[in-house]
C-alpha cells in the first residue's frame, strides 16, 4: 500500500515524551497518551524560530484551523495535537496572544522531532495506532501542508489566486507578501 510504513514508528510510543501544558491533562506524556484513545492520530508539528519569532506560515495554518474541526475528527476516531520543540511557556504565551484553544504540546528537550523527520521545520503527520504499535501513514511539509489552509484553497479557485508575491500574476495584478 503506498505511503503506509509496513513497522512502527522510530522507537517505541512508550518512550517518545512530550510535555503537556493546560487542560485537559498537564505533565509529560507520550506519543501513544496524544492518541487520546482513538486508533488515529493527525500531528502538526509548529516550527520553533526561537522566542518571539514564531513561524509565520505555522501562525497561519494554526490560525485557519476551524473551531468544530477537531470536534468533527473527534467523531471519526481522529485525535489532533500541534507539538512543537518550544519550551511549554513559550507555546503557552503564545497561544494565548492568538486566543488559540488547541491542543497544543512541548516536545522540547526530546528527539521527536528529529525522530519524525522534521527538525528544525514544520511537518504534518498522520498516525495510525495499532495496541502499542504506531504507523506513519501519511507526512508532509511546504506546500503540501499549505493546500490543507481552508483561506489558500478558496483563494486558489479565485481568478486573482492568493496575490502573494511568489505567484507568476500579470502586471498590475494586485499582490502582496507571502504570509503578509
Amino acid at each position: 500500500m503506498d505511503g503506509w510504513l509496513s513497522t512502527p514508528v522510530g522507537r517505541p510510543p512508550g518512550a517518545v515524551q512530550v510535555g503537556r501544558g493546560a487542560p485537559p491533562t498537564s505533565g509529560p506524556a507520550t506519543l501513544l497518551d496524544l492518541f487520546e484513545g482513538r486508533s488515529q492520530l493527525v500531528v502538526y508539528q509548529f516550527m520553533d524560530n526561537g522566542p518571539d519569532h514564531h513561524c509565520p506560515g505555522c501562525t497561519w495554518f494554526t490560525d485557519s484551523v476551524p473551531v468544530t474541526g477537531l470536534a468533527r475528527l473527534a467523531e471519526r476516531g481522529i485525535s489532533w495535537a500541534t507539538v512543537s520543540d518550544m519550551p511549554l511557556a513559550q507555546i503557552e504565551a503564545y497561544k494565548a496572544r492568538r486566543g488559540w484553544t488547541l491542543p497544543f504540546v512541548s516536545s522540547h528537550g526530546t528527539s521527536f522531532a528529529a525522530d519524525c523527520g522534521a527538525e528544525r521545520g514544520f511537518m504534518l503527520s498522520v498516525f495510525l495506532r495499532d495496541g502499542a504499535d504506531v504507523y506513519r501513514t501519511y507526512n508532509t511539509t511546504a506546500r503540501g501542508v499549505d493546500r490543507l489552509v481552508f483561506v489558500n484553497s478558496i483563494l486558489d479557485l479565485t481568478p486573482y489566486g492568493r496575490q502573494e508575491d511568489w505567484e507568476d500574476s500579470p502586471p498590475g495584478w494586485p499582490q502582496q507578501p507571502t504570509y503578509g
